[in-house]
């Protein structure tokens, strides 16, 4: 497999540090609101790469933290008159809800901020006596230019480059350059507060990924993801950190793109025009937001509109529709010219667009020849190679129809209790459990 490298700028062999095994971090998310389209799109893309190294035979092991403290958590619990911990759960158990229904998968691991801070004290400490790190006035300033490739991340040059949003700089007063960042906020009235030799405070952003990843992961682990947002200043003031310390990290930097509206503007909470996650899902089939990812390189802008969906929606039905024709053949010898020209693809890149078109050929040639092996192959690559599971010949006895009926009632009158409780049952019933604008649709796990 070969990746884009961020840091390289260029393709490069995806080159394991144990071979056979694939240790992937990707950032993941801050609690405090709900998952919008954006973050759909980031999360199919890391499921999608996971989902292909397993079906190419690689052992995959997949860590994504969760940020539960932040500025942004806070200021939401200071709005609602709160505390921030109930409001991090609160929205984290919104998160993990809203992925199930994308069918993304779990990460194997999903550390929290708030129970490594003993470790990032510990970190920040060894970075200011390397000389790398400094107290100032309110809080503890790693010096960016201690690292002499400071802005390998970087997008262009550092002096042109404005600080990430998440630097307060009217509030750092402490710091020495602008390209510095806090590792360690000093307290402030009525906020969660941790102890450390330099006064009662909580961690930086920038430091939680850094002894997280290390941690669960070890040195030089295989590949470090996230949205292409969060490659300076936040994973490149990850990096920075690692470097000072002496510890080896990531070995390769891989990046996806935006989500854009129609006519090419980003979304953005900023610009106000973020589409919620759980909306979209309530109004599509969930498989036609990830085709519509698929279509798109994980690289490049994805416009998410009426239109593209509906189109993706259209596309999911004809795929059910080779899926309940073919069914017989899901037992069949995959074919392996089609397993090859889907590999080769994928294997540029995460050429997901490439792959599809493979896929929708081989669509065609089955049915022109009646052959099982090859519609095989294709409903092995979407399901088990792309996580886009197709419907099959099956009715959905009583029992399980009635479950989805009350799960459809719970969730009308907001009962989400009830409402994850049946979809647990249907699920460890053996059917893979899907919203739709029509209510509950069941399907028969593999």
């Amino acid at each position: 497999m070969r990746l884009y490298d961020t840091a390289l700028r260029r393709i490069e062999p995806l080159e394991l540090r144990r071979p056979g095994e694939l240790a992937l971090y990707v950032c993941g998310p801050t609690v405090y609101a709900e998952p919008h389209v954006g973050h759909g799109r980031f999360s199919l893309a890391w499921d999608v790469l996971r989902r292909y190294a397993r079906w190419s035979g690689l052992a995959v092991r997949y860590v994504s933290n969760v940020t539960d403290i932040d500025d942004k958590i806070i200021a939401r619990a200071n709005e609602e008159g709160g505390d921030a911990a109930e409001v991090a759960a609160r929205w984290e158990a919104v998160w993990w809800r809203t992925m199930d229904r994308l069918g993304v998968e779990r990460p194997d691991e999903t550390p929290h901020a708030t129970a490594y801070v003993e470790r990032m004290v510990d970190l920040i400490a060894g970075l200011i006596a390397g000389g790398h790190a400094y107290v100032g006035g309110d809080g503890v300033y790693f010096a960016a230019t201690s690292v002499p490739d400071y802005g390998l991340l970087a997008p262009g040059p550092l002096d042109q480059l404005q600080v990430g949003a998440r630097v307060e700089v009217g509030e750092e007063a402490g710091k020495r350059s602008p390209l510095d960042f806090a590792l360690w906020k000093l307290a402030k009235p009525g906020e969660p507060t941790w102890e450390s030799p330099w006064g009662p405070g909580r961690p930086g952003w920038h430091t939680e990924c850094v002894v997280m990843s290390l941690d669960l992961l070890g040195e030089g682990f295989d590949l470090h993801g996230g949205g292409i947002d969060l490659a300076f200043p936040h994973h490149e003031n990850e990096r920075a950190q690692a470097e000072a310390a002496g510890r080896a990290f990531a070995r390769r930097w891989v990046h996806s793109g935006h989500v854009v509206a129609e006519g090419g503007e980003k979304m953005s909470k900023s610009l106000g025009n973020t589409l919620s996650l759980p909306a979209l899902l309530d109004a599509h089939d969930p498989r036609a937001y990830r085709l519509l990812a698929l279509q798109s390189h994980y690289r490049r802008s994805m416009t998410v509109s009426p239109a593209t969906l509906e189109a993706a929606g259209r596309a999911v039905d004809g795929l059910d529709g080779f899926g309940r024709e073919f069914a017989a053949a899901r037992d069949a010898e995959p074919d392996a010219g089609v397993r090859a020209r889907f590999a080769e693809r994928m294997d540029d890149d995460l050429d997901t667009p490439g792959a599809v078109a493979v896929l929708f050929e081989a669509m065609k040639q089955a049915r022109a020849g009646g052959d099982g092996a090859v519609a095989a192959a294709v409903i092995d690559a979407w399901e088990k190679g792309l996580g886009l599971p197709l419907a099959r010949e099956a009715q959905v006895p009583a029992a399980a129809a009635a479950k989805a009926a009350e799960r459809d009632a719970a969730r009308a009158s907001k009962d989400w209790a009830r409402a994850d409780a049946l979809r647990a049952e249907l699920v460890a019933d053996g059917y893979v459990v899907e919203d739709t604008p029509e209510g509950t649709r069941l399907r028969p796990a593999r």
